[in-house]
């Protein structure tokens, strides 16, 4: 499954950090707590070198509890601060200007040194599509100032946006890489949501998705879909026709049947998707640190 999507103004945002990133002091860097790895573009770390960097777990309410709690450990260990949130009910954003306090600690002393204790801070806000940045500045904001929706690529340019007095964010437009090298990383972001479903075969995403829950958290499909046990997988069956399988047992529960009594997996695989990307399945997060 060939996962590529690098519209022509991903090129345009990276020339844009670049350009912008002297006039910042710090910069944070949205992830998806489901998918940390998946969810940081690995071109970030080259085109923020040097600045002080906030790590916030997002979507922290769709993912496991002690997961979420590794992942803030791994990073804290290289150096970054961190923050858990939920953007979509607010919890934990009302930390956010504490925490870059905190990270800013030394340049704001020697600021005040220099009689510059007013001088406003100001962080450079980094995420990939639809990783819920918006929902986050608008959260912090405490108003509706960056165009948030549930679907990937809406912000189109930087915009200054004042937090406080003495705080203010530069909101960027989401920025994927030119090519996943991994597959898994691809299938990952898609699952969530991250990739434009429009240029994604739903029908073969389920399968993707659905052997992957059967081995990452069985129980969940059984309980979601009413089975009475998980079929096993055959040795020579692929992700897709194990996956296939397992659609046609979910979509057999939930009456999914369209003429000839067929079942209509097509249709099962967006409700599997919806339905994860809604948190229904439980909290689960995708990829563990080593």
């Amino acid at each position: 499954m060939n996962i590529q999507w690098y519209p022509g103004h991903m090129a345009k945002t990276r020339r844009m950090i670049s350009e912008r990133l002297r006039q910042v002091d710090a910069v944070c860097e949205i992830l998806d707590a489901r998918i940390p790895v998946s969810s940081r573009n690995p071109d970030v770390e080259e085109l923020t070198a040097g600045k002080p960097r906030l790590i916030v777990l997002n979507r922290a309410d769709q993912a496991d509890v002690s997961a979420t709690a590794r992942w803030s450990d791994s990073f804290r260990a290289r150096g970054y601060a961190v923050l858990t949130t939920d953007a979509k009910s607010g919890r934990g954003a009302g930390k956010f200007a504490v925490a870059v306090r905190g990270l800013l600690a030394e340049k704001l002393k020697a600021y005040a040194d220099k009689g510059q204790s007013g001088r406003v801070i100001r962080v450079m806000v980094l995420g990939i599509p639809n990783v819920g940045k918006s929902t986050f500045i608008n959260r912090i904001a405490g108003r509706n100032v960056a165009k948030a929706e549930d679907r990937p690529g809406v912000t189109r340019a930087g915009q200054w946006i004042p937090i406080d007095k003495q705080l203010e964010l530069l909101d960027t437009p989401g920025i994927l890489w030119p090519k996943f090298d991994d597959e898994a990383t691809g299938l990952r972001l898609a699952f969530t949501g991250a990739v434009k479903d429009e240029i994604l075969d739903a029908e073969t995403l389920g399968c993707h998705f659905m052997a992957y829950m059967a081995e990452l958290a069985p129980e969940s499909l059984i309980s979601a879909y009413k089975l009475p046990s998980l079929p096993l997988r055959e040795a020579s069956e692929d992700a897709i026709a194990y996956g296939y399988r397992l659609l046609q047992a979910a979509g057999r529960k939930r009456g999914f049947l369209i003429s000839g009594g067929e079942i209509d997996t097509e249709r099962m695989a967006r409700i599997l998707l919806d339905e994860y990307r809604a948190g229904k399945l439980g909290r689960l997060t995708l990829e563990l640190p080593e």
